[in-house]
């Protein structure tokens, strides 16, 4: 079934892998992203020239997830194109690397506002659309890094993921009632692929980051970068996030997992949430709201 989607994010990385392949499989796809006029317009440019040699229903819209305005012109546009939209996938995201301690806190608001804070203005601008229509699908694509193994010197990503993640979680049992599905998408550490370690935000402080570099913490970054590498198998393929997301996005409403795990390093995360997600449905069933679990079909 042909499905209106918008992914935010999908410039670059897991977005533009997975706004390709959605399109491939049939659906009217919106890469959204800022700047659709200025930074990012050889990417629409892209977008339109793919859409027209592969004759597949992929368009660009300009959306800049830091922006109230913005996101809501974006959702307006493509509602108004298509009188719905069906799945709202939240993939827009920015990587740090260095010491905790040399980063502003202002660095962390930053960080905190695009991984997260974007997520609230694009569901404030759609959900009601999906509320409306009785039936949707929000997918998050998260990070292993929320309950995985966690190296050192990327924590402003790390927290901000996690805070994703568990607002992706709280979302879920608060839309289900409204027939609105949640699917959370947990991709491991891909080192290539995608632009997310190359395109790493660095520390404001780097009198404080030197006291890292050149103290007992010296050579750790490396080691840390080649650990993960050698972590990643040679055959890692970032598109499996993307064919992972197609799966989600094409499964029965109501059948649709609520968590995917694409990790080829198996950080330990596909554990860890695997626990908190069945302590998740038990405390629902002593609670009596178990029929949060699962969305309503409405008619």
């Amino acid at each position: 079934m042909k499905q209106v989607i918008v992914i935010t994010g999908a410039s670059s990385g897991f977005g533009a892998l997975a706004a390709r392949a959605l399109a491939h499989a049939g659906h009217t796809v919106y890469a959204s992203m800022r700047e659709t006029t200025g930074r990012n317009a050889p990417a629409v440019a892209e977008v339109a020239k793919y859409a027209a040699d592969n004759k597949v229903d992929l368009r660009a819209v300009e959306l800049d997830v830091a922006s109230d305005a913005s996101a809501e012109a974006g959702i307006a546009k493509i509602i108004a194109d298509n009188g719905r939209l069906d799945v709202v996938i939240h993939n827009a995201g920015h990587m740090s690397f260095g010491p905790a301690e040399s980063f502003t806190p202002e660095q962390f608001a930053q960080l905190y506002d695009i991984n997260v804070l974007s997520t609230q203005r694009v569901n404030r601008a759609a959900l009601p659309q999906l509320r409306k229509q009785g039936k949707g699908l929000v997918v998050w694509v998260s990070s292993s890094s929320a309950r995985g193994g966690t190296p050192p010197y990327l924590s402003p990503y790390f927290a901000a993921k996690a805070a994703m993640d568990s607002l992706a979680v709280s979302y879920a049992g608060e839309l289900t009632r409204w027939g609105v599905e949640t699917s959370i998408i947990v991709p491991g550490a891909f080192t290539k692929g995608t632009n997310h370690f190359a395109h790493s935000g660095k520390p404001a402080d780097t009198a404080r980051a030197a006291e890292y570099d050149n103290g007992p913490y010296a050579g750790l970054p490396d080691m840390a970068l080649k650990g993960l590498a050698s972590l990643e198998p040679a055959d890692a393929d970032a598109s499996t996030v993307a064919d992972a997301i197609v799966k989600v996005v094409d499964a029965p409403f109501g059948k649709r997992p609520f968590r995917v795990h694409i990790d080829p390093s198996q950080d330990g995360s596909e554990i860890v949430n695997g626990v908190a997600d069945r302590v998740r449905a038990e405390m629902f069933r002593r609670i009596g709201i178990e029929d949060l679990l699962s969305p309503r079909v409405n008619a």
